[in-house]
């Protein structure tokens, strides 16, 4: 369920914007817009966030992200277009009851940490409460709790020009997740900080969505940081969205070139994941089955092992053919005792490429891959990993030659 909308938004700047505005429509270029002095922030920007998703903007400096993040809770008035909370247009609101929406509904986190340098850090961290008239007590408390799960417990009476930089955005997080709002909105909340606190302030971060689930939308020209931590991405250009999707749907299908140059340098090992890669087994047989109907099916599709199922398509654990071989020998009528519940362990749809490798290396066998129920929805061969690899290689820069024939031979035998 959607809680924030924002349909055909546009915002420019400039004595000319009716005009500029009918230039765009008519599918004018920005370039050619701007000429009337009229800058397009934003053009027609629609999109729906979801209720406890990470909705993240990119863009390259410019690209009118951090203009269309203050169109979403009332701070620049729209062009044209229009944002919806919970299905209010906000731009119907009365100047009374946009700022109860700010204090009760939206709440945000800026770049440059916006602390006041003459309040404490308990002050900073229970300064939404105390705008909407909370006593004193009870709003220290909320902050002093909130501040605990940042991990700055111990510096509440601190002034923000005694911290660090991490350590203000620390309490700009806990400032908003104590106003208890649902809608976070966080503008280039995480650029001004050093790669390594700004990797562990990341993971704060997803931690704490974990916890209280808030609908956040979150701005960067960080494409890593985006990957990370976004549920979904829109990407930005010149003030229009050119595509909104999952990490994993904008890196295997930009929209267009631009895209597909902005993701080239993203390390895919680490955003692509198993169900990206699996192919669907084709070698199963039924725990109910017979070592010879088992026998029969492998030998049918020339593999030295097949993966067991329940009839609930659970996976059950795998087979080896030279076992069921000996097994039909001594007339044994049935597999139990035969399967191997742990040759190998699978992994989940959403293990990262990177964390693939291993694994695969470890087994003569494709790695199966099973949902949270345990239904086997896919296998994971080496060779297949391997011609992955090289085709996320191949978009970075053309591969020469291989450097390893004989291990994409290794891979490629009956078992996979």
């Amino acid at each position: 369920m959607s809680v924030l909308r924002a349909e055909s938004v546009t915002k420019l700047f400039g004595r000319k914007s009716a005009e500029a505005q009918r230039k765009l429509k008519a599918g004018a270029e920005p370039a050619a817009v701007r000429e009337l002095g009229v800058t397009p922030a934003v053009v027609d920007a629609t999109f729906e966030v979801r209720q406890g998703e990470i909705f993240v903007v990119m863009g390259l400096s410019g690209s009118g992200k951090s203009t269309l993040i203050r169109t979403l809770n009332g701070l620049l008035e729209v062009t044209s277009g229009r944002v919806e909370i919970d299905g209010q247009d906000i731009a119907k609101l009365s100047p009374k009851a946009l700022r109860a929406l700010r204090q009760n509904k939206v709440s945000m986190v800026f770049q440059h940490f916006a602390l006041f340098p003459h309040r404490t850090v308990l002050a900073n961290a229970a300064y939404g409460l105390e705008v909407r008239g909370v006593p004193k007590e009870m709003r220290e408390k909320t902050a002093r709790e909130f501040l605990g799960l940042v991990g700055l417990e111990g510096w509440e009476n601190m002034r923000p020009g005694e911290l660090s930089g991490g350590m203000k955005q620390r309490v700009g997080l806990a400032r908003a997740l104590a106003s208890g709002t649902d809608i976070i909105l966080m503008d280039e909340a995480f650029s001004a900080l050093d790669p390594l606190i700004r990797r562990e302030v990341q993971d704060l971060l997803l931690d704490l969505q974990a916890r209280f689930g808030k609908t956040i939308v979150f701005i960067t020209h960080d494409l890593n940081e985006a990957m990370r931590i976004g549920d979904r991405i829109a990407v930005m250009r010149e003030g229009r969205i050119v595509q909104i999707g999952t990490a994993e749907e904008i890196l295997t299908d930009p929209a267009n070139d631009y895209v597909a140059q902005f993701v080239a340098d993203v390390d895919r090992t680490k955003v692509l994941t198993a169900s990206s890669v699996m192919e669907k087994p084709l070698v199963t047989v039924l725990a109910t089955t017979g070592p010879r109907t088992a026998l029969r099916t492998m030998r049918e599709h020339q593999t030295s092992a097949a993966f067991v199922i329940g009839r609930d398509r659970r996976l059950v654990g795998r087979v080896r053919a030279t076992v069921i071989a000996d097994a039909v020998q001594d007339n044994v009528q049935s597999l139990d005792g035969l399967i191997d519940p742990e040759d190998p362990e699978p992994v989940a749809p959403d293990t990262p490429v990177a964390d693939l490798f291993l694994r695969c290396a470890e087994s003569d066998l494709p790695v199966p891959v099973a949902d949270a129920d345990g239904t086997l929805v896919g296998v994971i061969p080496r060779v297949t990993l391997l011609a992955a690899l090289g085709a996320i290689n191949s978009t970075v820069e053309p591969v020469v030659e291989d450097p390893q024939p004989a291990l994409m031979k290794e891979g490629s035998g009956v078992d996979e």
